[in-house]
């Protein structure tokens, strides 16, 4: 089989000229949905680690624990929506909303639980439950709007808007902390009605099939505006058809497996950014009202990186980006891991938005192709949730030895972990053709 993670299929047919090179306007839509969304979740979770380590007295092995849970449930809920988005059809934008509105609601949650444990374990599981639902359907969407050769860039472009929204986030958190005297309740309603906006954003331009710009006629990846006149050659389906000697199952899929297996091992060696922005935090004895701050650096980082480095993953292959995003991620542990100094956490932070760029969007780029189009977003809900739950066990893991031996010894087996999970990963990961 042919993993095209470097370009076209070899016996697919010549494209026209201009086809495909621009960024479909399905992408562009779910990157401002994703923007705007993702404003209205930054800006909660820019001040929880703080509002529940230091408001609450959570210690870091509760807070492990906690965030690890609901990154839990949130894996197990991918698969759930992934399967309802390939029923019927395809339902991706409909199950995506469900998982946009969920996640909005959250807010009012955490503005009712008045500091009460439940309410707010409650709320939060109704956030991740949200993103859950919504992920996997979401990237199905750009996986089939765009051409293989050019998922790369496509998910680079849908990363980039959404990480301006991450951007935003903590500014307006930080702004709407310093104009109420420190009011979380504050944070949370603007939270909510910024989060609305998404799902309305989501309603009124991401068209409800698939594999079609919004307010367009024509197939992905043609770039032609409304009302513009036929090209002269019949453009090529936005995404080539699959060999038919494919399984249903996606774990059948012997290249598949490979891609899942490495993702877990490496999720599994990742503590999670809240931990590194509480390490930032206490080893540089910042005032609270700057921790909402923290995030920036990393998200500015992946804003400028996400779009570049998804077009050199479309030319070279995505395995090498994939690989050296965790080399980056290696290199801000062990940065961590030195005398705290403003120069190691400004290094840190940029080394944490590397990891993001090379690796978020460039993951469902090297696995999209080897799905088949219908059950395209089940299979990447299948990726999403051995990865989150991997991840899950690496942050309960890291929260135990924070407790246990402190900050530093845990960080650097974590630093360990990290480097033995990577050389798997080379070793497991399919080269760009496979047999």
């Amino acid at each position: 089989m042919y993993l095209a993670t470097t370009g076209r299929r070899p016996d697919a047919p010549p494209r026209p000229p201009g086809v495909g090179r621009r960024v479909p306007g399905t992408v562009i839509a779910l990157g401002a949905v994703s923007l705007v969304t993702d404003v209205s979740s930054e800006m909660v979770t820019a001040v929880l680690p703080l509002y529940l380590v230091l408001g609450l007295g959570l210690s870091p092995l509760q807070f492990g624990f906690l965030d690890g849970l609901f990154n839990g449930a949130t894996a197990l809920v991918r698969l759930l929506g992934g399967r309802l988005a390939d029923r019927g059809g395809g339902r991706h934008r409909t199950v995506a909303g469900v998982g946009y509105l969920l996640s909005a609601l959250s807010r009012l949650g955490l503005l009712l639980a008045g500091g009460a444990a439940g309410g707010i374990a409650a709320a939060l599981a109704a956030d991740r439950l949200g993103k859950g639902v919504r992920t996997a359907p979401r990237d199905a969407l750009i996986s089939l709007s765009a051409p293989p050769e050019a998922l790369g860039r496509a998910f680079g472009v849908h990363r980039a808007m959404d990480t301006t929204g991450a951007l935003l986030g903590p500014l307006v958190a930080f702004a709407v902390l310093w104009a109420t005297a420190d009011a979380y309740d504050a944070v949370f309603v603007v939270s909510f009605a910024v989060g609305l906006l998404g799902v309305l954003v989501l309603v009124l331009y991401v068209p409800a099939g698939t594999g079609k710009p919004a307010g367009t006629g024509m197939p992905a990846g043609t770039g032609m505006p409304a009302g513009a006149a036929a090209p002269a050659v019949a453009p090529e389906p936005a995404v080539a058809p699959e060999p038919t000697r494919r399984k249903p199952g996606a774990l059948r899929d012997p290249v598949f497996r490979r891609v899942v297996t490495a993702a877990a091992l490496l999720g599994a060696a990742t503590i999670g950014d809240s931990f590194l922005y509480l390490l930032l935090q206490r080893g540089l004895d910042l005032p609270p009202l700057l921790f909402p701050l923290l995030p920036l650096g990393a998200a500015a980082c992946y804003l400028l990186l996400a779009v570049p480095v998804g077009r050199i993953a479309d030319r070279t292959g995505r395995r090498a980006p994939f690989l050296c995003g965790h080399g980056a991620l290696l290199a801000a542990y062990l940065t961590l891991t030195a005398p705290p100094v403003w120069p190691a956490a400004v290094l840190t932070l940029v080394l944490l938005g590397v990891f993001y760029a090379a690796t978020d969007g460039v993951l469902m780029a090297l696995a999209g192709p080897v799905l088949p189009p219908e059950g395209r977003a089940g299979g990447l809900a299948v990726l999403q949730t051995g990865q989150a739950l991997a991840r899950l066990v690496g942050a309960a893991g890291f929260g135990a030895a924070w407790t246990w031996w402190g900050p530093r010894p845990a960080l650097a087996a974590a630093a360990v972990a990290l480097a033995a999970a990577l050389a798997a990963a080379w070793r497991i990961l399919p080269t760009e053709e496979v047999a």
